[in-house]
């Protein structure tokens, strides 16, 4: 244990010198942006590196068509004269060309350039252009079916047996088939390997990717579970509150009614608000309480009947109210009417904190084909500069709801006399109308 925090700590406070220079070495970092480079060039235009490539394979044929006779690794193989230049040249291209479609269609390819091989070891004829089967094999590894790459290899296999042994004999045949064997091996596993290199490359990007996705749950798990908890405890704490306030409320009411005194209708009123605060509450915080499950009984949504006893209790509060209706309300959608009560309880607010003494207030709410107007007016001569800020909840709350049903909003100083209009419409499809 105490080896391994030893080790542990001098993990965490000695990281390896080595890694970062190998990585800050110049010629590394030309080779990334090299790397980089080409493969941005390739996923714009792949047809420049097939071209490349099947040209520089085209490269290796000069020696064959330049020269009397040829000698490779592995001794003599065939007499330049055997064979006039324009048919070796027919050969190399014939071999090289399919290179072009190695990446699309390596399976094809590889069996194309073998067959054409084959044809030239059986007449006799070796080409430096036979390299074309490496690159091939090559890309077969890369880009093609692993049962396929395993015939192939077989395939290759006999084939070079039998050319070094029978069909095109060679000087030193051992040497010539070993030479041939380990480039073919080569090629196969150099495409092997970039294959799993790339599927390795594939795997952490999957995984970083899920990883990133997890761990975006899991704030978001987080964030729902911080805010129940806040919201729970604003249930508890506000509606404590609201209950001993009701409680006071009511027992003032019956003690001013008993003494005979005028508040006790203030009181009862005050009592009630405090009720319906507690069940609007309860309404939409008590749903985040886990512990309720399917047990709780929720309340139904205001709507246009529950303007008149929230105009009741404005009303009671000192401002005088006037209320004119127009259209068929009661056909609109349980969302539509909340939307209106809310705009119409935001505005009264607004009124009551900020219009002063003396104020009146004119709601009207009117239902059209297909659109709905609230306007809310009042004389009030409260200071406009606090009204006409959108630093206030309801300001910015009217404005999101008559968004919700994409209305719009005017907002500010009455156009004839002093005070405040609130005049917003809402456009209500036939989908949003009760049946």
């Amino acid at each position: 244990m105490r080896r391994a925090a030893t080790i542990a700590r001098g993990t965490a406070t000695a990281p390896s010198p080595g890694l970062a220079d190998v990585w800050a070495h110049p010629l590394l970092r030309c080779m990334l942006r090299a790397q980089r480079a080409r493969r941005r060039l390739d996923q714009r235009h792949p047809w420049v590196l097939d071209t490349t490539v099947v040209l520089v394979v085209a490269l290796f044929s000069l020696p064959d068509l330049l020269s009397h006779s040829r000698r490779g690794p592995f001794g003599e193989a065939m007499d330049r004269g055997q064979w006039p230049t324009p048919v070796l040249a027919a050969f190399a291209v014939a071999v090289v060309l399919p290179l072009w479609w190695r990446r699309r269609n390596p399976t094809v390819t590889y069996c194309v350039i073998s067959a054409l091989l084959l044809v030239q070891w059986s007449l006799g004829v070796w080409q430096q252009t036979g390299m074309a089967v490496l690159v091939a094999l090559y890309s077969l590894a890369l880009h093609g079916s692993l049962r396929a790459l395993g015939w192939a290899a077989a395939l290759t296999a006999a084939q070079l047996v039998l050319a070094v042994g029978l069909l095109a004999p060679v000087e030193h045949p051992f040497l010539g088939l070993f030479f041939l064997m380990g480039t073919t091996t080569a090629a196969i596993a150099i495409g092997l390997t970039l294959r799993i290199r790339r599927l390795y490359l594939a795997t952490l990007e999957d995984r970083a990717t899920r990883l990133e996705i997890e761990q975006d749950q899991r704030v978001r798990l987080t964030t729902a579970a911080e805010r129940t908890r806040i919201a729970r405890e604003m249930h508890d704490i506000v509606g404590h509150n609201l209950s001993v306030m009701v409680s006071v409320a009511d027992g003032a009411a019956v003690l001013a009614t008993n003494r005979g005194e005028t508040t006790a209708d203030a009181l009862r009123i005050l009592a009630d608000t405090g009720r319906q605060a507690m069940s609007e509450l309860r309404r939409v915080l008590g749903v985040l309480r886990e512990d309720q499950g399917d047990e709780r009984l929720l309340g139904p949504q205001p709507g246009i009947r529950d303007l008149n006893p929230l105009l009741t209790r404005v009303r009671a509060a000192g401002l005088p109210v006037t209320y004119r209706t127009t259209g068929d309300l009661d056909s609109l959608g349980s969302g539509v009417q909340l939307t209106v009560y809310r705009i119409v309880q935001e505005a009264l607010t607004n009124t009551l904190k900020h219009a002063g003494p003396d104020a009146t207030a004119d709601v009207t709410v009117a239902k059209d084909t297909d659109t709905v107007r609230i306007t809310v007016a009042d004389t009030g001569l409260g200071d406009r500069g606090t009204r006409s800020g959108d630093a206030g909840h309801g300001i910015v709350g009217i404005r999101q709801r008559a968004a919700m049903y994409g209305g719009t909003l005017t907002l500010g100083p009455r156009t004839v006399g002093h005070g405040w209009l609130v005049d917003v419409v809402l456009d209500v499809p036939p989908g949003d109308h009760l049946p």
